[in-house]
């Protein structure tokens, strides 16, 4: 069960509201350790000073910036404790925003809030105005020593906290060397509409469970058959070098391509039905609540329709 990590209150206007942060995910990353290979001990790491090559003990440590190559600011602890952050345990949210107003790029972690103790009132309340209006709130909050900028909203009956990027932060795309001209990024009518159907083919709902981590689970595979003993033989692989096709030929592949797979999965689904209709009907025979079909088929008792019709009777209309 996971555990909180933060405990505090959500400053609105003049109302505190007592929450619980919980981180909202479980990183799956494969982790190894640093081994010697002759006897399989694990390192030790140690910090050695380069130009005596004696290990420095931890409270001869201090902390320096950088400013110049191989020039150093040294900061002392006192120095930095004495301009933290005030720890008030405080969410205080300093505006409203609409959503799509805040670019992905600025979001960092996500979170969730749940009510402390007490507080599940003036929680609802909170949650309930903000999935009316619609609205994220945007603050602060210190967590372990470091101020954060967060965003706050309401989603799934919970409000989630994500923790955000300041603006200097991010990078801008304009200050990127390679970015091509305007004029080389512009694309003629054809290649957007034959791009728009690619794009149409390829459109679904978003399913998250739909998409894994495919080389961590290769690289748990490969660890448990290597525990069990197996020997694994490492094949070479050369690097595929891919051809630039022609743009146009390359959106026309695309298409074809997405089209026949979305036909064969129309297929498949007929199929299965036939096939679920097949095994009713043969149930029902099984169980007798269906006649045979060479009863129920009563075409071997009917007239051809040359006698059955009325037209094979009359005698032509005698002209005058």
């Amino acid at each position: 069960m996971p555990r909180a990590i933060w405990s505090g209150a959500i400053s609105f206007g003049l109302v505190n509201i007592p929450v619980k942060l919980y981180s909202a995910v479980s990183r799956k990353t494969v982790r190894f350790n640093q081994l010697d290979g002759r006897d399989g001990t694990r390192i030790q790491q140690k910090r050695v000073n380069p130009q005596t090559g004696e290990e420095v003990p931890y409270e001869r440590l201090v902390k320096g910036y950088e400013i110049s190559p191989e020039r150093y600011v040294v900061v002392e602890p006192q120095e930095l404790e004495a301009i933290e952050p005030r720890k008030t345990h405080m969410i205080e949210i300093e505006d409203f925003v609409e959503l799509d107003e805040i670019d992905p790029i600025y979001y960092d972690h996500p979170y969730y809030l749940a009510p402390g103790k007490g507080a599940a009132k003036a929680y609802a309340l909170l949650l309930a105005a903000m999935e009316d209006s619609g609205k994220v709130g945007i603050a602060r909050v210190v967590i372990r020593s470091k101020e954060q900028l967060v965003a706050l909203r309401a989603r799934d009956g919970i409000i989630h906290l994500e923790t955000m990027l300041f603006g200097d932060e991010v990078v801008p795309p304009d200050s990127l060397d390679e970015i091509p001209d305007a004029a080389e990024l512009e694309a003629n009518a054809r290649e957007v509409k034959m791009a728009g159907e690619l794009i149409a083919s390829l459109t679904s709902e978003f399913d998250p469970a739909k998409y894994r981590d495919t080389y961590r689970d290769q690289v748990l595979d490969l660890i448990e058959r290597k525990a069990e003993g197996e020997e694994i033989a490492v094949q070479p692989q050369e690097e595929e070098r891919p051809e630039v096709p022609d743009l146009m030929s390359a959106l026309e592949a695309s298409i074809a391509a997405s089209k026949r797979q979305g036909g064969a999965e129309r297929k498949r689904k007929p199929a299965r039905k036939r096939a679920a209709a097949s095994k009713d009907g043969s149930k029902a025979k099984a169980g007798g609540a269906k006649k045979p079909a060479a009863k129920r088929d009563s075409t071997s008792t009917r007239k051809p329709a040359a006698k059955r019709g009325s037209t094979a009777k009359r005698k032509p209309a005698s002209r005058k």
